[in-house]
């Protein structure tokens, strides 16, 4: 198989399905907020995990010869943000009577889509972030769409408007993401957030929610990434690329590997990072991973499986198996990137709700 043909489109779908699914044992969490002030939080395992991570790259292989890799624990983390999320409402309300509010339009009758925002409106109702929805059947036109987003766009108890993807496709995507207030675009999907996200010392009123999460489970296992070689597979715009632009700003030297990409695995074996986005079910194999890497796995990919009484598994890009004796540290799927996907849609409608009533 070419390299091309190893990436698929559903690379964009990843951080759409990701949060859906957890199983994961939830461990104790955190107390305080200092999330919700700062994107390098530290929990107490994590300063542990920071002096392995910064041991000698041949320590650390010795190290892995013997014993698996750290389970980064998305579900335990996102579990953790919700709670520091509810406790900075709670504070929010009882300050000002205000309560964040997030908008989801769903076009058509697609099941996984009613799923998603479902769970969405679920997450919403746990942290008190008041959920508003507007639901249009598949012939619905594009300015019927368009006159939602502008009436979510001036109403004040309104402060994320996400749109639910894909879209029917009549519908012109890019026109309607457009739409969406920049104040109000909680899914970091608005092309000047992700301009600034790209341009040094500007900063974007939001950024995306799974290469947000990504990078938020980096920083809570105390990973270092200054000075680091981080590769992202995959360049989507919901995920590879702005994964991508995010660890270039926490001073990682970063590499995109992509369907075009020669020798794919001699590049991702340097990476001390890697992030996987692709829609490609076990396609890095523990031979592309350098001993002692840190795996993070966005792909969340239905494969068959007869023992399963669903008749099918859910699996990550990454062969899990293999890099779990390679890495030192990985996320599962799930209950890794997953859940962290719909944790950062909630801290970004509560960001957005602080921005707009001059709240700290």
């Amino acid at each position: 198989m070419t390299t091309a043909a190893m990436f698929s489109s559903a690379a964009d779908n990843c951080s759409r399905r990701a949060f859906l699914i957890t199983n994961l044992q939830v461990r104790p969490s955190r107390s305080g907020c200092t999330f919700l002030r700062t994107s390098s939080t530290r929990s107490s395992h994590a300063r542990i995990f920071a002096s392995v991570c910064s041991s000698s790259s041949g320590v650390i292989a010795a190290m892995v010869t013997d014993v698996s890799a750290k389970v980064i624990d998305g579900k335990s983390v996102a579990k953790q943000i919700r709670e520091e999320i509810a406790t900075e409402i709670s504070r929010m309300k009882e300050s000002t009577g205000i309560v964040p509010g997030l908008a989801v339009i769903l076009v058509g009758e697609r099941k996984d889509s009613a799923t998603y925002v479902r769970n969405k409106k679920k997450a919403c109702d746990s942290v008190g972030i008041k959920s508003y929805e507007a639901k249009l059947s598949e012939d619905s036109s594009e300015q019927e769409v368009l006159q939602y987003i502008s009436s979510y766009n001036d109403d004040p108890s309104v402060n994320g408007i996400l749109v639910q993807l894909p879209l029917p496709s009549h519908m012109n995507e890019q026109n309607i993401l457009n739409a969406v207030c920049i104040e109000k675009d909680v899914d970091g999907f608005n092309p000047l957030n992700i301009g600034r996200l790209a341009m040094r010392d500007r900063e974007p009123l939001f950024v995306p929610c799974t290469p947000k999460g990504c990078i938020e489970l980096l920083h809570r296992y105390g990973v270092p990434i200054k000075g680091k070689r981080a590769v992202v597979i995959g360049r989507s715009n919901i995920v590879g690329m702005p994964a991508a632009l995010l660890l270039q700003r926490e001073d990682a030297t970063v590499s995109i590997v992509h369907s075009r990409t020669k020798n794919p695995e001699e590049i991702t074996r340097e990476a001390d990072i890697v992030i996987s986005a692709v829609g490609q079910p076990n396609m890095v194999r523990g031979s592309w991973i350098k001993p002692g890497a840190v795996v993070i796995d966005v792909g969340i990919n239905p494969v068959e499986d007869a023992n399963s009484p669903r008749g099918y598994r859910l699996v990550g890009d990454v062969c899990y198996e293999e890099a779990s004796k390679i890495a030192s540290a990985i996320t599962p799927v799930p209950g890794g990137v997953g859940p962290m996907t719909i944790a950062m849609l909630l801290s970004n409608t509560l960001a957005a709700a602080k921005r707009a009533n001059n709240f700290e």
